[in-house]
């Protein structure tokens, strides 16, 4: 079992495992993450603002900047935290782009619930797997479960489950108003990836021909995706552009001209759930190599304006990792003043997950010197 027992063991002593034994599993769990959330914020190893995230000793830091845009306050928001679960191999980020009214609460009570929701059901889903098996090894290719399985289930069961939270939420009318969320965990040499809308995950890797290059590790979710559009249509949802709007593809209810949302996936946006949009995660994974460098989290007025090479040419230049998603933001707001000019600017946020220590990987300049 080897890693995986290493990894249990840990986990038992952060979690308290036999609380899921208990009746009462579920809120033994969730309590048990939520004093993790606590811990971890008391020794300043969540980021939910501009700033920069390195841990000693550590393989991962990352990079955070958000910049409001010409539509009001900024909707967008993030989130780091290092030792993600007191996993000292793990770490956790997010890029949510709220839209509407109220979307900027409604990103922040997901970037907020998320994270801990996560936790829980991982826990949950894990011991369960194991108290199932206890001699079970999830590194085995041939097993019934796998540690994809296990982070893609608790993903699937906590955007279910924040997103009913949310519908119900007291304090937040998001009928009319969401939030996408792309998120990143990543365990040792591995990567999960989740995404909920059209924010993007980019990776930069380096080519068989010794350059860097991006890699867009998800997809943008729009309405006129074949998919997606099928899905809304069987709904009675409807997708169309506007005439002033051409190519922009929208949702829109079948006998109104509302909502037009430019997305098929996202939290909150009730007017429109029963016609097509869902809140139901894209999971993916990646094993990292020694050739990946960087991944880059980012909502989409960044990809409106900056192409995924052109992103990752930007990071890469930069000579110090902590202004890294700061001098993307800023090349992206000359680039939307150049390309989209009388166009309102949207709000600009990123998430610059490196993926080595400074010391153990190649330095990002010396690949700059080979960009255009």
């Amino acid at each position: 079992m080897g890693h995986f027992s290493s990894m249990f063991s840990g986990l038992a002593r952060s979690f308290s495992i036999k609380k899921v034994k208990n009746s009462n599993g579920t809120s033994d769990a969730k309590e048990a993450a939520d004093e993790m959330v606590k811990d971890a914020k008391k020794k300043e190893m969540i980021l939910k603002s501009c700033g920069y995230v390195y841990a000693e000793g550590s393989n991962n830091s990352a990079s955070v900047f958000s910049k409001r845009g010409e539509k009001g306050v900024n909707q967008d928001c993030a989130i780091v935290w290092e030792g993600f679960g007191c996993q000292e191999d793990m770490i956790f980020c997010g890029i949510f782009d709220g839209h509407g009214p109220w979307g900027h609460y409604v990103a922040k009570h997901v970037r907020n619930s998320m994270p801990s929701s996560l936790l829980c059901n991982w826990q949950k889903t894990l011991a369960q797997t194991t108290l199932l098996d206890p001699e079970l090894d999830l590194e085995g290719s041939n097993k019934k479960f796998s540690r994809f399985d296990i982070w893609k289930h608790s993903y699937l069961k906590t955007c279910a489950s924040v997103d009913q939270e949310l519908q119900h939420h007291r304090k937040i009318d998001s009928y009319n108003s969401g939030t996408t969320a792309i998120t990143i965990v990543r365990q040792g040499d591995v990567i999960y990836v989740s995404n909920v809308g059209d924010s993007r995950a980019v990776l930069a890797t380096v080519s068989d021909e010794g350059s860097l290059v991006a890699v867009q590790l998800t997809q943008d979710f729009k309405p006129n995706l074949p998919q997606e559009k099928e899905r809304i249509i069987g709904c009675n949802g409807r997708v169309f552009c506007m005439k002033d709007e051409p190519g922009v593809h929208r949702v829109w209810q079948p006998d109104a001209e509302a909502p037009g949302l430019a997305m098929s996936r996202a939290f909150g946006d009730y007017c429109i759930k029963e016609y097509g949009l869902v809140s139901v995660p894209e999971v993916t994974q990646r094993h990292i190599s020694a050739k990946d460098h960087f991944i880059i989290l980012a909502s989409d007025g960044i990809w409106d304006v900056i192409t995924n090479q052109e992103a990752i040419e930007i990071v890469s230049s930069t000579a110090e990792r902590p202004k890294a998603a700061k001098r993307l933001v800023e090349q992206a707001v000359r680039a939307w003043k150049k390309k989209r000019r009388g166009i309102a600017m949207d709000d600009m946020s990123v998430v610059c997950l490196f993926l080595h220590s400074s010391s153990s990987s190649p330095s990002l300049s010396q690949h700059a010197t080979t960009f255009k």
